[in-house]
């Protein structure tokens, strides 16, 4: 595992939805309170949004038959193979890689720029299917030009809101350091900032380290007293109209490291993009959690130079701050291995019913990122965001963790954190006859009442995604969101996809059709 300094031979060198409203913070000094920060609408029957742009490059998607002729099936992975146009010869000497918690043998084959036929065990057969096993060495050709370095720079336990991070107090680290953030209120007088940051980073399981890290690193609040201008205005350093102020820049930030660190999950970021239009390829040894942070500077850097000075001194923030960011990845890394599965899960709502599958794969909290999350709604004659009468039912025994602001999410392990073991996440749950934080449920008790709060939400309905020690799992990823037997696909854009069981296929779409329906 290489962990030094980021570096490029001088010789080379000549991402419905936003699950939740947020509140605006008041800061120290400030004459009025941020304004509150609206979330984009949340999917229900009604049309698929247009997507934004990429802001990377991406290799073309390889397309399954369609469903309808609305939209595409995809592979979990989508680029196709090979994925780069920067080839070169195959002379060159072939790589041996030691494969990292989370590959498998397509999205190597991708990053990569190779077939997965190309891709050799040393030791045994790389399975075609599935996670393949950490430490395990394959032998890949090298037919990439000039890529970033291969140097890992952090681990993906401190990207993700992982057990490393599980006791970790943000207030508490805030009043020690004694800066700026530890005065700062939420509007009202409802809360601190610090509180607001935790519970940014527990909704978009971010870990809270690297947030604080990067506050520090572009606003000073940590350790400044008194922060002005952009530091203030822009404290996580993202310089766009529409994030300007605290709960903004929170926003953004988390949202921009979830491309980063799920698009090399999947294989559909591939390389980074510079303001001046220059690009330059990812090394496929790369891990996640690395690929979060060149992602997160790569977007605002003038060029290369700029993107490789930002990341150094980020990089020297972040030790100065909290400290080694390896310190503890032995204790909590890998993340997962490749004898995990999903345990058997219901879908939430009770046998005899039918509800609509309304929103396939998208993003388990903001925007972009993973895509982790489905949607459902409860079969109504009411339009709009009216409490449904029915009930949202666990999937599986567990644990409640937490139960608010529409939220409740189920601890599968029953040790009491979500940061372990597997944790559904449920949203837009009423707050009428939720359930409560402690209670331990069987699979098929009751979570609570389908609306629209959590969140904006154009319709009642239910956001159902899963993670795994901390990490957001793929709706169509190696473990694919299976409930009731219905097996998640996901399709060309977010929100798009298909339920397949046996002979039986839900089209996931906003619209009151029979094709739509799914039952126990």
């Amino acid at each position: 595992m290489k962990r030094s300094a980021w570096r490029i031979a001088a010789a080379t060198i000549a991402v419905v939805s936003l699950a939740c409203a947020r509140q605006g913070i008041l800061l120290p000094g400030e004459g009025t309170p941020l304004p509150t920060i609206a979330a984009p609408a949340t999917h229900t029957p009604s049309h698929v949004p247009p997507t934004d742009p990429p802001l990377i490059s991406s290799a073309t998607a390889t397309q399954l038959p369609s469903a309808t002729p609305a939209w595409t099936l995809v592979p979990p992975a989508s680029p196709t193979f090979p994925a780069t146009p920067t080839l070169i010869a195959t002379a060159s000497l072939p790589i041996v890689y030691r494969v990292q918690a989370g590959d498998t043998l397509n999205t190597l084959a991708i990053r990569f720029g190779v077939t997965p036929d190309d891709i050799q065990a040393l030791q045994g057969d790389a399975p075609p299917q599935g996670l393949l096993n950490p430490g395990l060495q394959v032998v890949v050709p090298a037919r990439l030009g000039r890529t970033t370095s291969s140097d890992e720079l952090m681990p993906d336990s401190e990207v993700v809101f992982s057990a490393s991070a599980a006791a970790f107090d943000v207030a508490a680290f805030a009043r020690e350091k004694g800066g700026y953030l530890s005065r700062a209120q939420v509007e009202n007088g409802s809360g601190s900032a610090s509180a607001a940051l935790k519970r940014l980073a527990l909704d978009n399981s971010a870990n809270p380290r690297l947030l604080l890290a990067l506050l520090e690193h572009f606003g000073g609040w940590v350790t400044g007293p008194s922060p002005s201008g952009d530091a203030l205005k822009y404290p996580f350093g993202i310089y766009e109209a529409s994030a300007a102020g605290f709960a903004a820049q929170l926003i953004h930030a988390t949202n921009r490291l979830g491309i980063g660190y799920y698009g090399w999950r999947d294989a559909s970021l591939l390389d980074v993009a510079f303001r001046d239009g220059s690009k330059l390829r990812l090394a496929p040894e790369l891990n996640a959690g690395t690929v979060a942070i060149l992602y997160f500077f790569a977007v605002d850097a003038a060029d290369e130079a700029d993107w490789l000075s930002d990341v150094q001194s980020f990089l020297a923030t972040y030790r100065s701050l909290v400290g080694d960011p390896f310190a503890r990845v032995d204790r909590f890394e890998p993340l997962y291995y490749p004898t995990l599965t999903q345990p058997e899960l219901n879908l939430p709502f009770f046998a005899g019913q039918r509800w609509s599958f309304t929103g396939g794969p998208h993003g388990a909290w903001e925007r972009d990122g993973a895509r982790a999350a489905l949607d459902f709604a409860p079969p109504t004659s009411i339009s709009g965001c009216a409490m449904s009468d029915l009930w949202v039912t666990a999937s599986a025994p567990g644990e409640v963790v937490r139960s608010e602001n529409g939220v409740v999410v189920l601890d599968l392990d029953g040790d009491g954190q979500e940061q372990t073991g597997w944790n559904l996440l449920y949203l837009h749950i009423a707050s009428a006859n939720r359930v409560a934080a402690g209670s331990h449920l069987e699979a098929g008790d009751y979570i609570g009442h389908p609306s629209c709060e959590g969140g904006v939400a154009t319709g009642t309905h239910l956001h159902l995604a899963r993670k795994f020690n901390g990490e957001w799992m793929l709706a169509d990823g190696p473990l694919p969101f299976v409930l009731s037997g219905w097996r998640a696909q996901a399709g060309t854009q977010p929100y798009e996809g298909a339920l397949v069981r046996g002979g039986d296929m839900a089209v996931a779409c906003r619209c009151a059709s029979s094709d739509t329906l799914v039952w126990r």
